[in-house]
């Protein structure tokens, strides 16, 4: 199964060690899951996630780096050949979709799955990281 991280989903697992976001970055390497990233996405989270106001506490920018390459190292690599802007009301937002389209993904993993409203006619669902987890690790 293919997926694309949102970046507000890796902002919550900075935050916190024990939300879901940061369970599904610890289950990585998982058989059966592949991440996917673009480009874009992936200058997006090393802008976001080095300013200090993301990044875990006692991490540096450095580390944080370290980390994504890392990440970046277990993702499928998905070259975006067209566009299709304005999709959703944010294009920061259109960029991910566009990625999880190109790529083929199923699930696009975001704490913002409001502003994915319409994904699903290009058969990408947009899923909360706790929703996520329980569909990935079901409790018995």
């Amino acid at each position: 199964m293919r997926i694309v991280f949102d970046t507000s989903m890796l902002v919550a697992a900075a935050r916190s060690r024990t939300g879901a976001s940061q369970a599904l970055l610890r289950a990585l390497p998982q058989p059966g899951l592949t991440p996917c990233l673009s480009v874009a996405l992936y200058l997006e989270w090393q802008d976001v996630l080095t300013r200090p106001e993301h990044r875990p506490p006692g991490q540096s920018p450095k580390d944080v780096l370290q980390f994504l390459r890392y990440l970046a190292g277990l993702c499928h690599h998905q070259d975006i050949h067209f566009l299709w802007r304005p999709f959703l009301t944010d294009p920061g937002d259109d960029m991910v979709l566009e990625l999880a389209f190109a790529a083929q993904a199923e699930y696009i993993v975001t704490h913002n799955v409001r502003h994915f409203a319409g994904s699903e006619k290009l058969g990408v669902q947009a899923i909360t990281p706790g929703d996520f987890h329980q569909l990935l690790f079901p409790k018995p």
